[in-house]
């Protein structure tokens, strides 16, 4: 009887996209320069700005369905759900933007990489194009969804899964923000 060995990765093993140099993905890492203080056992350690950025994704793509869900049905519930859903991501964004942009500017190594170029560049323009789409809101949220809402919003969540795909480069391949400065 044969038997076959297997390796595991902590990510698929999908050449990289954009980075080339393979022994980019097999040293130690880069730890983050930005840390929560040790205030609690169970946050206490991890870097802050893959923290940070659950709370943009997830109102920004829920303000994408509230704008399907005026589209289909024209209740204007779903107008002011996304009206409070974009400002929330806006606020958030901003947030885990100042965070992002403190690594950013600290690890050379994010620098050099077109990953974090690509990532950087993508989040910035979410954070106009959330602008732009609350501020046009602001005044009748129920008027501006169709159709230049809804484009704004599918244009900000494909933009957020491609900037997404950037952060995981950054993370998993370059092992970058995994680890944190030790105190």
């Amino acid at each position: 009887m044969e038997t076959t060995e297997t390796t595991s990765t902590p990510f698929p093993n999908l050449p990289p996209i954009i980075e080339s140099d393979d022994r980019e993905y097999q040293d130690s890492g880069v730890p983050s320069t930005v840390a929560m203080p040790a205030a609690s056992e169970a946050i206490a350690g991890h870097p802050l700005h893959p923290l940070s950025i659950i709370f943009p994704i997830a109102f920004l793509a829920a303000a994408l369905g509230s704008d399907f869900g005026y589209w289909l049905t024209r209740d204007f519930f779903w107008a002011r759900a996304s009206l409070w859903l974009i400002g929330l991501g806006l606020v958030t964004g901003i947030i885990a933007s100042v965070i992002g942009m403190s690594d950013f500017l600290q690890i050379e190594r994010v620098r050099k990489r077109t990953a974090g170029w690509a990532h950087l560049i993508l989040n910035i323009s979410i954070l106009v194009f959330t602008t732009i789409n609350f501020l046009l809101r602001l005044g009748d949220p129920e008027e501006s969804i169709l159709p230049g809402g809804l484009i704004l919003s599918l244009i900000v969540g494909t933009l957020t899964s491609i900037t997404g795909w950037f952060g995981a480069e950054l993370s998993y391949r370059l092992d970058i923000l995994t680890e944190v400065l030790p105190r």
